[in-house]
């Protein structure tokens, strides 16, 4: 595992959990309003000694109920199961954040319970995911893992960042039908920062983001905006 970032505690991150996260480096995707552009090719960060967040871990055992794994895209590392053996070793949770594209590894992490909590990124409606997720790709992928995720066992949640730029009223039909019958999606209003990896991006208004919960509503059990 290549981990480039530890945030020791965290309050809002795994739903009911004070968890620490772990920030894998490299993805396959290059979405335009990336908040952690850094980690999408670290060629210039030293990746973390992995013994040593397991030491910290051992020490905050009492303390964190669960470690959140995201990135970056996590499931790019074949050694994401057994980084995650040694977690649940602690007798910690395990959140992962995944943008879907390996359904396969995500499906050999649901049937052999390495997971308690998954969060999916969902970038767009099928006719505007390359756009959103900065390549080219077979969004059957997504498909796939959407279709496992919500027959797996555990809590899940799935998640679109809306983007201006990227995002129609009329595609959250779309998105609605990618997604019908979730038990919940969380709609992201985007926020512009340093770090977002393109420039001259802008959210939706809080007036069109409580439209885009009310049509992805008659799809989905359960619509949050945060």
């Amino acid at each position: 595992m290549q981990i480039y970032g530890l945030q020791k505690t965290s309050l809002l991150d795994y739903p009911e959990h004070i968890s620490a996260i772990v920030f894998t480096g490299g993805c396959n995707f290059n979405c335009p309003f990336c908040h952690n552009s850094e980690l999408l090719h670290p060629r210039d960060m030293q990746p973390l000694q992995i013994e040593e967040i397991f030491s910290f871990l051992k020490k905050r055992a009492g303390v964190l109920e669960g470690v959140v794994i995201t990135g970056g895209e996590p499931t790019i590392h074949p050694d994401l199961p057994d980084f995650i053996r040694r977690i649940r070793n602690l007798n910690l949770k395990v959140k992962l954040d995944t943008n879907g594209t390996f359904p396969d590894r995500i499906q050999y992490l649901i049937e052999n319970r390495l997971l308690d909590y998954i969060a999916m990124d969902v970038k767009a409606a099928p006719d505007h995911y390359a756009k959103a997720a900065g390549v080219k790709f077979s969004v059957d992928t997504i498909k796939q893992s959407i279709t496992w995720i919500q027959n797996s066992h555990i809590p899940y949640e799935f998640r679109t960042t809306v983007v201006r730029e990227l995002h129609e009223p009329a595609s959250f039909h779309e998105l609605g039908q990618l997604l019908s019958g979730a038990k919940l999606c969380c709609l992201q209003t985007f926020r512009d920062s340093a770090n977002v990896s393109q420039k001259g991006l802008h959210p939706f208004t809080e007036e069109e983001m409580k439209q885009a919960a009310k049509i992805l509503s008659f799809y989905v059990q359960k619509v949050q905006i945060r």
